[in-house]
């Protein structure tokens, strides 16, 4: 197994629309896991959308700590691990738009970008951004 460098790790990230696993803290301290559509700011903040009255949503208003988990589950098999907090929250449908496409278009194709993206970027969705605080990656763990 190799680690990843910063580099690698980023590259992993945005190389393919893989969906991330993110964990958050309920408020009974318990933890919450749901799948997420992301993407990565230029400065390495990572970017996704929920909706305000969901479990995540609430979640990280309460307690901005977070868990993500991204992998490749094909041999021989590669993640990266990122420990992290939320640093900012918009729910401005216009701030939210740009983002909301350019996830949208990452996981559904460029021609549906627009409408998913559209969709999205409305009254009672949010966007979050996430900063690392530490990461864990590997790659060819099973070599």
């Amino acid at each position: 197994m190799a680690k990843m460098s910063q580099s690698e790790w980023k590259a992993f990230l945005v190389e393919k629309p893989r969906t991330g696993k993110l964990a958050t803290v309920r408020k009974s301290g318990g933890p919450h896991v749901a799948p997420i559509w992301f993407d990565l700011d230029d400065d390495g903040t990572i970017l996704f959308m929920t909706g305000i009255r969901t479990v995540k949503g609430h979640a990280i208003r309460r307690d901005p700590r977070v868990g993500l988990c991204v992998d490749d589950e094909t041999p021989p098999f590669s993640f990266v691990v990122i420990d992290g907090e939320v640093t900012s929250i918009t729910e401005d449908p216009d701030e939210m738009l740009p983002w909301s496409i350019r996830i949208a278009a990452r996981y559904m194709g460029a021609d549906r970008g627009d409408a998913y993206g559209r969709r999205n970027a409305v009254p009672g969705e949010m966007l979050v951004r996430v900063t690392p605080t530490h990461v864990v990656a590997a790659k060819a763990i099973a070599d």
